[in-house]
């Protein structure tokens, strides 16, 4: 047997570390579906600066997915932990409810001390909320999808209470800053949920928490035995994952300064587990990416906007949205893409290449 050139090997395990990376795939599926874009639209990409804000497509769908960013944020590390949290939705749509309801009652909405004052009223009921959903899941054993199911259902119907089945409208500049407002030319909702997302990767990354949550939802019995108590990290994150929520309900209604509790947050759980399992955390728990998450979420807006911009009819939209992700996740698949290629080495070979080796056949190239 003729051995093999010492530097193929070398060359090779670069680019099969590159390939195996968890964020290469979505990467690269997010950037094809860019340049889809700029074919249609030779001005897709481009960005101007009028009346001292940035303005174009790609900011818009930062901004627009900032929401949804937050939301797969706290969706991943609950999924890490084995579980899911399917109450995302409703938890916006109470805090956007929650916020806005008070501005509408209060004497000086435009004031910052009242915007203050909704915005910890939205976040502290949203932090009752996760509690609950912790507490069920850690406390009783619930299986976490019954568990926010229940909050699914009756958060829905709570935020309809709250706005009386009306949307409530406001007008409030410093609570329209959250979502719609701009600093340092860009939207004020992105540099919010890039901050949210520096801090949870700092504090996840940078300490034993992560580790810790991976371990829990990786082999609970193994994290068990160490002495490691999943009672309390569950609760963390269902109660993280509902903060998340509430931030993400605060950037929603104020974009568009009203609030709606039948509408508001409708399906957004459905593209948060999307967007997690898109950027190659799995359903399985254990091991998260939260930079695939962030990934995951613009592939998702980015999707949202090429169907708006391709004109395709909005009774397939879903359809479309589903085709592509179904088409991401293969192409994720180590289990996928070693078939395809096992395929690919059985092919028949011509007749001027059959039996003769790799080696050989470069050569005659």
């Amino acid at each position: 047997m003729t051995p093999q050139p010492a530097t193929s090997g070398a060359a090779g395990g670069p680019w099969r570390r590159t390939a195996r990376h968890r964020l290469l795939w979505p990467a690269l599926v997010l950037f094809a579906l860019l340049l889809g874009n700029l074919a249609f639209h030779p001005d897709f990409l481009s960005v101007r600066v009028r009346d001292g804000h940035l303005y174009g497509s790609p900011v818009d769908i930062l901004r627009f997915g900032a929401p949804l960013v937050l939301v797969a944020l706290g969706m991943t590390l609950v999924i890490a932990t084995r579980g899911i949290d399917l109450s995302v939705g409703s938890t916006v749509a109470i805090a956007g409810a929650l916020a806005c309801g008070h501005l509408s009652t209060a004497a000086r909405p435009g004031s910052v001390a009242t915007t203050l004052t909704a915005v910890a009223l939205a976040l502290g009921v949203a932090l009752v909320l996760g509690l609950a959903n912790g507490l069920l899941v850690s406390g009783l054993r619930v299986q976490p999808i019954v568990a926010t199911l229940i909050l699914m259902v009756a958060g829905r119907g709570v935020a309809q209470l709250i706005t009386d089945g009306q949307i409530i409208t406001v007008t409030s500049a410093p609570y329209k800053m959250i979502g719609g407002g701009y600093w340092l030319l860009l939207p004020f909702a992105v540099l919010l949920a890039a901050a949210l997302f520096a801090l949870t990767a700092f504090v996840t990354r940078r300490s034993a928490l992560g580790m810790l949550i991976e371990s829990v939802g990786g082999n609970p019995t193994a994290s068990r035995l160490v002495g490691i108590r999943a009672g309390g990290l569950l609760v963390l994150v269902y109660v993280f994952s509902a903060l998340c929520a509430a931030v993400a309900g605060l950037m929603i209604s104020s974009n568009v300064s009203s609030a709606d509790g039948n509408n508001a947050g409708l399906w957004i759980e459905l593209d948060a587990i999307l967007a997690v399992v898109v950027g190659g955390t799995a359903l399985t728990g254990g091991r998260f990416s939260l930079g695939g998450t962030v990934l995951g979420a613009l592939i998702i807006q980015t999707l949202s906007t090429t169907v708006y911009t391709l004109g395709v009819p909005p009774e397939t939209t879903l359809v479309f949205k589903a085709f592509v992700v179904v088409i991401v996740c293969l192409v994720q698949s180590p289990v996928f893409r070693a078939r395809v290629m096992r395929r690919r080495a059985a092919a028949p070979r011509s007749p001027a290449t059959a039996g003769t080796t790799p080696q050989e056949q470069e050569v005659r190239a």
